[in-house]
């Protein structure tokens, strides 16, 4: 019996260039992907045009045996599924085999984060420079100010650049931060951040005297009225640099990290942080649970009477 395999693959090819428009680069890896599908089929007896949706799958085990990551696996089932649609859509089969295949589930990267004694290095040469009277002492003020809060309360960067000048008229140590879906939760202040806060109020105001009021806290000439994200990330990265820390590895988004996990290191609830953190959903939150795991363990070992017998046996 001749095997059309090869050619329907052809045709698919020939659609997705004609009608989709897809890129030679994709039509390479559609390509690549559908002839190993297509030996695979071939040494277990099958082809594409007969395969059944087990064979599909065992092609997908075979991948993942052959250490092949869930992302990869992830776009050979991709191509899979566009070039059964075709089968399907010319005529050629009256199924879809593909339909009943589950996607390989990625396993999700840990976040990056900073050290306790990292975070503390930084906050303190910022605090440094703050306090050197040079002309351009506002922007390091302020970049104290950002840095005190963004530790303090694990804000998103878009909801701390953006914070209303209001703020300032709040009284105690609470902070109220509207976040996604213009949902508004309560955060905590340290002390560290109100001091900073506090100072940086002095700068803003006498500066604002020369250039015009503003309904932001950190304001900016551009288009936004306030300070953009990228601006402060950029400021980070070169404050970290001066500070002697790898400037790379250090992010706003990575200092939201070190403040979840920093909390959950010393004795945070997953779900007090859940709400520290403004995520709606507990499993958002998960991504910390290695830190939890790692707390735990530690608190096993060191309370636990079964580990302590046992590292009085060693």
């Amino acid at each position: 019996m001749v095997d059309l395999s090869a050619a329907h693959i052809e045709a698919f090819l020939e659609m997705m260039s004609a009608e989709r428009g897809a890129a030679g680069n994709t039509l390479a890896s559609y390509e690549r992907d559908l002839e190993d599908l297509h030996s695979f089929l071939a040494v277990i007896g099958t082809s594409p045009l007969t395969a059944a949706s087990n064979n599909l799958a065992a092609y997908l085990t075979h991948l993942s045996k052959q250490g092949f990551a869930a992302s990869s696996q992830a776009r050979r089932l991709s191509a899979m599924r566009q070039f059964y649609k075709f089968l399907y859509a010319e005529g050629l089969r009256g199924d879809d085999p593909t339909a009943i295949l589950d996607a390989p589930k990625k396993g999700r990267t840990l976040p990056k984060t900073m050290g306790e004694g990292e975070v503390t290095r930084l906050l303190e040469f910022a605090a440094k420079e703050a306090a050197d009277p040079a002309p351009d002492q506002l922007s390091r003020v302020r970049m104290l100010a950002l840095l005190e809060l963004l530790y303090a309360t694990g804000m998103r960067v878009s909801e701390l650049v953006s914070l209303p000048a209001k703020v300032l008229d709040q009284e105690g140590r609470f902070l109220i931060i509207k976040g996604k879906g213009n949902k508004e939760r309560l955060v905590p202040l340290s002390r560290a951040a109100i001091a900073a806060l506090k100072t940086y109020s002095g700068f803003r105001q006498a500066s604002l005297a020369k250039t015009g009021s503003s309904p932001w806290l950190f304001p900016s000439a551009g288009k936004e009225g306030y300070l953009p994200r990228q601006v402060f990330a950029r400021d980070l990265k070169a404050l970290a640099a001066r500070a002697g820390l790898r400037a790379a590895a250090i992010s706003p988004h990575v200092m939201r990290h070190a403040f979840a996990s920093h909390l959950l290191q010393n004795g945070a609830d997953l779900r007090v942080v859940q709400e520290l953190l403004g995520h709606s959903d507990i499993s958002t939150t998960q991504i910390y649970t290695h830190v939890l795991e790692e707390r735990l363990r530690e608190l096993v070992e060191t309370h636990h009477p079964l580990a302590k017998q046992a590292k009085n046996r060693d």
